[in-house]
């Protein structure tokens, strides 16, 4: 293959440029305004209560996104990869439909189906002393739904990859779903299940559209990070919003350098293992 190595280094530096302009100097920006003055924005921002609780809400919720998303993206995994049904397809659609569909829309959807006034289930719910929007459990609901295809999306392509094979072994010789499980469908797939854990708290903690809906947005209550940074900067408390902000980029970062040195290790430890 003829390699060009004038077309190569342009698309290096479209490349490049595109992401320092699109994320970079918006980012290098944030992280300067929140360290003008050194530490005093962040110190101030953290010593705020309201600023604590909305990062401890956001924190909470996300911890709680990823059990549901890691126990039920296991779950359709495994149906996806290892059956045959009617509908397969369909379902395989639906998954990816929170990756189509703007968060707003997202959060209407579930005031339509849990709002205690006119709700489908939302009036039953209130009569029986169960509020779910305006409250914690909408918010884990908005936040697990968003970014509920991103477990799966990593673990179906290496389940398919796997094969059947070791796991019919297992059965053969008397191990019970369970064991063949955790003893061999797990470790198979604990990189991929690491790596979609990573990018869904990521996603989890910087949602804003379906929180914002379904949340009601209530200081201390129901505000979570993404929100007060927007009510902070609207108030002009601009160095709180940038502290906060800062934090919540800071966390996503990290996830990002996780993930990449998580896949690096991986290849290298895939690429020892081969023959």
């Amino acid at each position: 293959m003829v390699e060009h190595k004038p077309t190569k280094y342009l698309l290096r530096v479209f490349v490049i440029a595109y992401l320092f302009f699109l994320v970079g100097w918006p980012v290098s920006l944030i992280v300067k305004h929140t360290f003008a003055d050194g530490f005093t924005a962040l110190q101030h921002a953290l010593s705020d209560s309201f600023v604590v609780f909305s990062l401890q809400l956001t924190l909470a919720v996300a911890v709680q996104a990823v059990l549901i998303n890691t126990v039920f993206g296991l779950a359709v995994s495994i149906l996806l990869a290892r059956y045959e049904f009617p509908g397969k397809r369909a379902l395989s659609a639906l998954i990816d439909l929170p990756l189509s569909v703007s968060p707003i829309v997202v959060g209407l959807a579930l005031i339509l189906v849990y709002g205690s006034r006119g709700g489908w289930f939302g009036e039953w719910l209130t009569s029986h002393g169960v509020s779910i929007i305006f409250s914690t459990p909408a918010i884990v609901m908005a936040t697990s739904f968003i970014s509920l295809p991103l477990v799966i999306r990593e673990l179906v392509p290496v389940l398919q990859e796997r094969g059947i094979e070791e796991e019919q072994a297992a059965s053969s010789l008397g191990a019970t779903p369970i064991q063949t499980f955790f003893r061999i469908t797990l470790p198979a797939i604990k990189w991929a299940l690491v790596y979609g854990v990573v990018l869904t708290f990521a996603r989890a903690m910087g949602e804003f559209g379906a929180v914002k809906v379904v949340s009601g947005n209530f200081a201390g209550k129901t505000q979570t990070a993404t929100l007060l940074v927007e009510e902070r900067y609207q108030d002009f408390e601009t160095s709180t919003a940038y502290a906060t902000a800062f934090l919540l980029a800071a966390v996503a970062v990290s996830c990002i350098v996780v993930v990449t040195f998580l896949r690096k290790d991986h290849a290298t430890e895939h690429k020892k293992g081969t023959p």
